[in-house]
């Protein structure tokens, strides 16, 4: 009897112990992925997701389902990537929006409520002038914004705190300007503002350089300069603010791969790795490259230190304008 009760409980051991390391020794990805984008189908973070998603999947080998989630500026697909479960199987394409949202008073949400996993993009904030405008460069402009009275100028190339009116709040400031003295007039994004420009309506345009490519190009606009640290490969004959005027202030709209808080290292691991990867590939860079988009990496660490410094950079500038709440 006592030889069968030992028998017995060895067998349930052996059992317990298969239970316990079974989840242990599971490889991950086992199913597929669900990537959130926090902005409408179409649009430049849309295709960004897109393409990476299709890299990624090649190096995890395992299906990446891309899902928009929009709304509220950003809040809406943002907050549904920080209340995912933690478990590997939904992330997101997180975008620059999230050291800017709560200083607006849109959401509590910040980057704290994320696991950074790698950066993927980066695309420098420009200033654009009509063609025909007096300003032959970006020293021109600023001088004359400077002896100004303010609300003289008048600017455009997003809603109202998005990421191009910080940026020239940020540049005006870097300045020794007030980061409200160019009145800001809100626009649907960046294709309406460049149209504002060349028509007259605004003195300059804030945007990303792909979004004034098409106004460059047909001869109706002239980017005076790039908030990048040098000039950009697709934006050769754009000269940065820095070789300009006295100000290295640079910034820009960045996207990343992020996933809710609490992420287990391990497998915060396995993505980061096979997302270097997929942003290495030629589908990606290639794809990019065509697009006319800006590609920065930054690992995991990195960019989660990139992400607190740009937030509390924002909330400075932000108060500046008057922005925030």
């Amino acid at each position: 009897m006592r030889h069968i009760t030992s028998r017995s409980s060895h067998w349930l051991a052996a059992l317990v112990a298969m239970g316990l390391a079974t989840p242990a020794l599971a490889a991950y990805p086992e199913k597929p992925i669900t990537l959130i984008v926090p902005w409408a189908a179409g649009g430049g973070t849309d295709a960004t997701a897109r393409i990476i998603a299709k890299a990624l999947e090649e190096e995890l080998g395992e299906t990446i389902n891309v899902v928009n989630r929009t709304g509220g500026s950003g809040v809406v697909g943002h907050t549904a990537i920080a209340r995912a479960k933690p478990d590997g199987y939904t992330l997101g394409l997180g975008t620059v929006e999230i050291n800017m949202m709560h200083w607006q008073g849109l959401t509590d949400l910040t980057y704290e409520d994320f696991t950074p996993i790698g950066q993927i993009n980066f695309d420098a904030a420009s200033l654009s002038v009509a063609e025909d405008a007096d300003y032959q460069d970006l020293d021109d402009l600023m001088s004359a914004v400077r002896e100004a009275p303010a609300g003289t100028f008048n600017a455009s190339g997003t809603g109202l705190g998005g990421i191009w009116h910080v940026a020239l709040g940020g540049l005006l400031m870097d300045l020794d300007m007030p980061a409200d003295k160019v009145n800001w007039v809100p626009s649907q994004g960046a294709a309406p503002a460049m149209t504002e420009l060349a028509a007259g309506g605004v003195d300059m345009a804030a945007t990303s350089l792909p979004e004034a490519r098409s106004m460059i190009d047909a001869g109706r606009v002239r980017s005076l300069g790039v908030m990048a640290e040098e000039p950009l490969e697709s934006f050769p004959d754009v000269p940065t603010v820095a070789s300009q005027v006295d100000s290295d202030f640079t910034t820009g709209a960045w996207r990343g791969v992020i996933g809710p808080q609490g992420m287990d290292d391990a497998i915060v691991e396995t993505l980061e790795s096979a997302l270097h990867d997929a942003y290495q590939s030629e589908t990606y860079q290639s794809f990019m490259e065509k697009q006319g988009y800006g590609v920065q990496w930054r690992d995991a660490q990195a960019f989660g230190t990139y992400m607190e410094e740009s937030d509390a950079a924002f909330g400075d500038i932000m108060k500046a304008i008057g922005l925030a709440k």
